[in-house]
Protein backbone atom coordinates (compact mmCIF):
# COMPACT_ATOMS: atom_id res chain seq x y z
CA UNK A 1 0.00 0.00 0.00
CA UNK A 2 2.86 2.46 0.78
CA UNK A 3 4.37 1.95 -2.46
CA UNK A 4 1.00 3.10 -4.00
CA UNK A 5 0.87 6.18 -3.05
CA UNK A 6 4.24 7.20 -1.57
CA UNK A 7 4.71 8.10 -5.11
CA UNK A 8 2.33 10.96 -5.08
CA UNK A 9 3.46 12.53 -2.08
CA UNK A 10 6.11 14.85 -3.66
CA UNK A 11 6.44 18.35 -2.08
CA UNK A 12 4.14 20.97 -4.40
CA UNK A 13 7.20 23.10 -3.66
CA UNK A 14 7.84 26.21 -1.78
CA UNK A 15 5.00 29.11 -2.60
CA UNK A 16 5.28 32.69 -1.40
CA UNK A 17 1.06 32.55 -1.58
CA UNK A 18 -0.05 30.83 1.03
CA UNK A 19 -3.66 30.19 -0.47
CA UNK A 20 -1.90 28.79 -3.58
CA UNK A 21 0.41 26.63 -1.45
CA UNK A 22 -3.00 25.17 0.65
CA UNK A 23 -5.10 24.32 -2.72
CA UNK A 24 -1.75 22.71 -4.18
CA UNK A 25 -1.41 20.78 -0.69
CA UNK A 26 -5.13 19.69 -0.43
CA UNK A 27 -5.35 18.42 -4.12
CA UNK A 28 -1.98 16.63 -3.50
CA UNK A 29 -3.68 15.17 -0.30
CA UNK A 30 -6.92 13.87 -2.71
CA UNK A 31 -4.27 12.69 -4.81
CA UNK A 32 -2.47 10.56 -2.54
CA UNK A 33 -5.87 9.61 -1.12
CA UNK A 34 -7.04 8.26 -4.18
CA UNK A 35 -4.21 6.53 -4.93
CA UNK A 36 -4.50 5.00 -1.00
CA UNK A 37 -8.27 3.80 -1.90
CA UNK A 38 -7.23 2.74 -5.25
CA UNK A 39 -4.80 0.68 -3.87
CA UNK A 40 -6.90 -0.64 -0.96
CA UNK A 41 -9.36 -1.95 -3.64
CA UNK A 42 -6.95 -3.63 -5.95
CA UNK A 43 -5.02 -5.81 -2.72
CA UNK A 44 -8.83 -6.03 -1.42
CA UNK A 45 -8.02 -9.95 -1.16
CA UNK A 46 -5.07 -9.34 0.95
CA UNK A 47 -6.57 -6.60 3.21
CA UNK A 48 -9.29 -9.36 4.11
CA UNK A 49 -6.88 -11.83 4.65
CA UNK A 50 -4.84 -9.85 6.94
CA UNK A 51 -8.01 -8.86 9.02
CA UNK A 52 -9.10 -12.30 9.29
CA UNK A 53 -6.24 -12.12 12.02
CA UNK A 54 -6.41 -8.32 12.84
CA UNK A 55 -9.73 -6.76 12.52
CA UNK A 56 -10.23 -3.79 11.68
CA UNK A 57 -6.65 -3.89 9.87
CA UNK A 58 -6.53 -1.07 7.51
CA UNK A 59 -2.68 0.10 5.79
CA UNK A 60 -1.90 3.18 7.14
CA UNK A 61 -2.76 6.56 5.23
CA UNK A 62 0.19 9.41 5.60
CA UNK A 63 -1.32 12.57 5.04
Amino acid sequence: MYIAFSALRQSTGDNNNQNCSNTLNEHEVLQRFEGYRTACEKYRDEIAAIQKYMPGWMPAFKR
